[in-house]
């Protein structure tokens, strides 16, 4: 499950309370996984997605005017992970959704946590350790 520890904290403010949000985002995918009342989740998954990849938009925006601000070295680097996570995101084929919904998110949640904890544990941290 995708839930917040300040062990994902880099130090920036701002940008630690987007990524809280995106784990937010990522933990109420995981509900819905989890939630057996809805017969057919397509439409909660697609709404999901959509949010995920608005606020991931915003966020990487706004994390690289940062990096631009204290001219961080590894910038462009830096920006290819993120256009990576929008390409993944970008990529959700909608008809494979509906053939198994429930492995379908499964798969994404599996993304989104795997990237994001390796992402900020990694990656964010270099540019706040200088």
């Amino acid at each position: 499950m995708l839930k917040w520890k300040d062990d994902y904290l880099i130090g920036v403010e701002e940008i630690d309370k987007q990524h809280e949000k995106i784990f937010e985002i990522g933990g109420r995918a995981y509900d819905l996984l989890k939630n057996d009342t809805y017969v057919d989740k397509y439409d909660k998954i697609v709404e999901v997605l959509e949010e995920l990849k608005e606020y991931a938009i915003f966020h990487f925006k706004s994390e690289e005017e940062y990096l631009l601000s204290i001219r961080y070295k590894k910038f462009f680097s830096h920006k290819v992970e993120h256009d990576n996570f929008l390409k993944k995101v970008n990529d959700v084929d909608f008809n494979k959704i509906d053939e198994d919904q429930d492995a379908y998110l499964l798969s994404i949640i599996e993304f989104v946590i795997n990237w994001t904890s390796e992402h900020i544990l990694k990656n964010d941290r270099l540019f706040t350790e200088n």
